[in-house]
């Protein structure tokens, strides 16, 4: 299987160019989905057709579908969801109040994971392009869980038994399904496990960006990056949408000329991620037929389910009493980073990005003894205490 992440600035042309992508993946036999977890719900709006919350065949080798959060919320969270109701209910808090607290915080990209997760383990389809949310709801959403895990591991150390023990006493006394809800939490946490397994392995799941040759836009394109290689994905590609061809036009050289810059600095910055582009269309982009046409442009002899490139952003190797880990985060400064420790846990924050990683075991006995920082690799040392 592979899986094709696309992610962007909010406006950038993230849904044309993985509609395209999947009408050629499509077009060379293979069985394709494209997801849609964008709540904007663009992928019909570009497919110029009705879709569903579930998988549509639209035409050969090709199915669309767009998330619903509502409907996989209720396919998906029913026992934990009911859980919470009956809890707050139980303390006392009004019907509504107790509904609307038992909608936790990550249910939507969540749910988003089980999908994947369901498509995966059945071996559906061979290809999946995800058109996903901007940058910000897509960090959110690949970072799930190693936010879960950390959770659960606090929350519930080794109580696993505990719980579902004492929670079969409390749901006949109270009514409160504590161990359903727990059971279906902890499914959750192994499902989220694993399709996390399947995004970080670069042999199945590519990340690609979407820009524009617009100052902001390849700013956050850095930004988006950095934040990706801190947790660990690959990314294969930078796409570059909207570029306007060379042409005297008093009206737009101004803006090619400016255009011609950012296209330099985005292959300077980016190298030796392969760049790719798309020309400014004229016209507003919709329909099967025109994204068709793009996805030939953009791709032009090459495989768009090919695995462009494949870098390694997280390295741990042994040292004398401890170990290093190695990772590449371009873009940042020293400054722009906090390390901390807690047993097993690293924990690096980037700005307003954190990323949980877990290391063996035995980490719990040794201490942080020294960092460094060379663009744009970070470099950490454990050393036994």
């Amino acid at each position: 299987m592979r899986i094709i992440l696309f992610t962007g600035k909010g406006g950038v042309g993230k849904t044309t160019t993985a509609a395209a992508t999947a009408i050629q993946c499509a077009k060379e036999g293979q069985k394709t989905l494209i997801i849609s977890t964008d709540p904007a719900h663009s992928l019909s709006d570009a497919m110029d057709m009705d879709l569903a919350p579930e998988p549509i065949e639209v035409s050969t080798n090709l199915w669309c579908m767009e998330f619903d959060v509502y409907y996989s919320m209720k396919k998906y969270w029913g026992s934990m969801k009911e859980m919470m109701n009956a809890i707050f209910k139980f303390k006392g808090v009004k019907d509504v109040i107790a509904e609307e607290l038992s909608v936790l915080p990550g249910m939507e990209e969540g749910a988003a994971f089980l999908w994947l997760e369901k498509f995966y383990r059945e071996k559906t389809f061979e290809t999946i392009i995800i058109d996903s949310a901007p940058t910000g709801e897509t960090l959110t959403l690949l970072s799930l869980p190693q936010v879960i895990k950390s959770w659960m591991t606090k929350a519930f150390p080794g109580q696993r038994f505990a719980i579902r023990t004492i929670g079969k006493v409390v749901r006949k006394t109270t009514g409160v399904p504590l161990d359903k809800g727990y059971d279906e939490m902890q499914d959750l946490f192994d499902k989220l496990e694993l399709i996390q397994e399947v995004f970080l392995n670069p042999e199945i799941t590519s990340i690609r960006i979407v820009a524009n040759p617009e100052r902001m836009v390849v700013q956050e394109a850095k930004r988006s990056y950095s934040y990706l290689q801190l947790y660990g994905y690959n990314v294969d590609a930078v796409i570059v949408n909207r570029v306007i061809p060379q042409q005297d036009n008093v009206w737009l050289n101004g803006y090619i000329e400016k255009q011609a810059e950012y296209l330099d600095e985005i292959e300077e910055s980016f190298e030796p991620i392969p760049i790719f582009k798309v020309p400014h269309q004229g016209k507003e982009v919709f329909g099967v037929a025109l994204l068709e046409q793009i996805g030939a442009t953009l791709y032009k002899d090459r495989k768009p389910s090919d695995i462009f490139l494949v870098e390694k952003p997280i390295e741990v190797e042994t040292i004398e009493n401890g170990y290093r880990v190695k990772m590449k985060i371009p873009f940042i400064k020293e400054s722009d980073f906090k390390l901390r420790k807690f047993g097993d846990e690293l924990i690096i924050e980037i700005n307003n990005r954190r990323k949980n990683m877990f290391l063996p075991k035995f980490a719990n006995y040794m201490k942080l003894d020294k960092h460094s920082f060379e663009a744009p690799y970070l470099t950490i040392d454990l050393i036994k205490e």
